[in-house]
């Protein structure tokens, strides 16, 4: 996953470049499209990396309401 993100950054970036050197004004189409891509890559990411530790944080949370709940009855 980390090789996939390095290689959209490195696109994107090479792609910047060529753009800067037409010495066109503001953003276009295709800038926009690059960066929501990258952003989109690096969401999924973050996602598949975190995605496990926060489910168990969840899940122990709510043992932790489980076992509150019928201890106080």
């Amino acid at each position: 996953m980390t090789r996939m993100i390095g290689w959209a950054a490195g696109v994107a970036c090479r792609v910047q470049a060529r753009l800067w050197v037409r010495d066109d004004k503001g953003a276009s189409l295709v800038e926009y499209a690059l960066l929501l891509a990258l952003i989109a890559v690096a969401a999924v990411g973050a996602l598949v990396t975190l995605g496990g530790t926060v489910q168990h944080a969840i899940n122990n949370v709510n043992s932790g309401f489980t076992t509150t709940a019928t201890t106080a009855h």
